[in-house]
């Protein structure tokens, strides 16, 4: 059974390789044994919260951005587009099950 903790981040900017924002951070999922954090979660679009998408991903695609003051992702927005996501109103469970379709989707793309 997966232990994770959600922790939410405060609108952290996320950009593409080329410098374009793409989202913010919603939250992190930590590994409450060892504490390390497992998944990030971006939000894109909506205004006010309506149309919204949450993305999940391994965290190890997030690289610290000192210079923009945010993270800059390794994949291409094409491929966070097409992959496993939710609305505010339909939050997936996280257990096992879900943390491989995460992990399954981006290791086939890397």
């Amino acid at each position: 059974m997966m232990r994770l903790i959600s922790a939410r981040v405060d609108d952290t900017p996320v950009f593409d390789r080329r410098g374009r924002k793409l989202g913010t951070l919603y939250s992190f999922h930590i590994e409450r044994h060892h504490g390390k954090v497992e998944y990030a979660v971006i939000s894109f679009g909506g205004l006010l919260g309506l149309g919204q998408s949450y993305h999940p991903i391994p965290f190890g695609l997030l690289q610290v951005n000192q210079d923009r003051g945010g993270y800059t992702i390794a994949v291409d927005k094409t491929v966070l587009d097409g992959g496993p996501s939710y609305r505010p109103d339909t939050a997936p469970q996280w257990d096992n099950g879900y943390a491989r379709r995460i992990d399954n989707y981006y290791a086939e793309r890397l």
